[in-house]
């Protein structure tokens, strides 16, 4: 699927270390040199940070690379009966960088759910409660109105959520991401595996309709955010695929009606998760915006 050569989940998760946080075990992973600009990658749902596996290992070369699973995702804790809250997920990012020591601007790559907190945190930048140098989102629902949530998604808010999450298995997330993905860039089995064994564990399942409350909560916190987005201050790119039923071409064209001097890059035929389905491409935009960012400041 990928030019790049990624990392191998088992190796990934033997890279990990954990932290504490409100009494949760958080799985966390650093590389590159710690003298170097902090860039806080920010997973998606339902999968983990081992989405980022294609572009750690060439994003380290330049970046001191933070990523880690978000409470109630991957190899972290996942507590039942938990209030999950895109707003304490944006704290325990902030938690995961004092825990590190990173005190300086931070760069932020999101995704999907991520891209939710990572509108938190620039919102808590605006406000004076975090540094933040730039941002780059991908995939994601930015907007609520443009958001498309695929039927999955839309049970597990229903009040029969809880069933369908502990109904949801390795065969509901083929057909899922068979949906989501482009027609071309579809996962191997391999690599649903993989995507599955994060999900199931810790029994994942059983938490997945508590942590689908992001998508009311993006919808009362669309006004604030969208003001933190469009205040300016913060450079902002947006790298979507083209084909996502979620959140693809709509959800760009909805983001240059709304932000100004809008920086935008559409990948033809790419869905829901550019990182994986087309890394080089995804790492190709970044780098080149980064650096004509920096060219900028010289």
């Amino acid at each position: 699927m990928s030019a790049l050569s990624g990392i191998a989940l088992a190796d990934w998760r033997g890279q990990g270390r954990d932290f504490d946080f409100c009494g949760h075990a958080i799985r966390y992973w650093t590389a590159g040199a710690a003298t170097a600009e902090p860039l806080l990658l920010i997973h998606g749902f339902p999968t983990a940070s081992w989405d980022w596996h294609y572009l750690w290992t060439p994003l380290s070369q330049d970046y001191r690379l933070i990523a880690c699973d978000m409470l109630g995702f991957g190899d972290s804790a996942k507590p039942r009966g938990h209030a999950y809250s895109l707003l304490e997920q944006a704290d325990l990012q902030q938690a995961l960088l004092d825990h590190l020591g990173v005190n300086e601007p931070v760069h932020v790559l999101a995704h999907d759910y991520g891209d939710s907190v990572a509108q938190e945190l620039l919102a808590r930048h605006h406000e004076g409660r975090i540094a933040l140098a730039s941002c780059v989102f991908l995939n994601g629902g930015l907007f609520p109105e443009t958001h498309h949530p695929v039927l999955a998604q839309r049970l597990l808010l229903s009040p029969l959520g809880g069933l369908i999450g502990r109904l949801f298995s390795r065969k509901t997330l083929a057909a899922n991401f068979a949906k989501v993905f482009g027609p071309q860039t579809q996962p191997s089995s391999a690599e649903l595996d993989d995507f599955w064994r994060l999900i199931a564990q810790n029994d994942g399942p059983g938490v997945m309709h508590r942590l689908i409350r992001y998508i009311p909560e993006r919808r009362a916190q669309r006004e604030r955010w969208l003001a933190a987005m469009q205040q300016g201050g913060v450079p902002l790119r947006l790298i979507d695929g083209a084909v996502d039923p979620i959140s693809g071409a709509h959800m760009l064209a909805r983001y240059r009606e709304l932000i100004p001097q809008a920086d935008t890059v559409l990948l033809d035929g790419i869905g829901h998760y550019p990182q994986t389905e087309a890394p080089g491409l995804v790492l190709q935009h970044y780098l080149a915006w980064r650096q004509a960012l920096a060219s900028r400041h010289e």
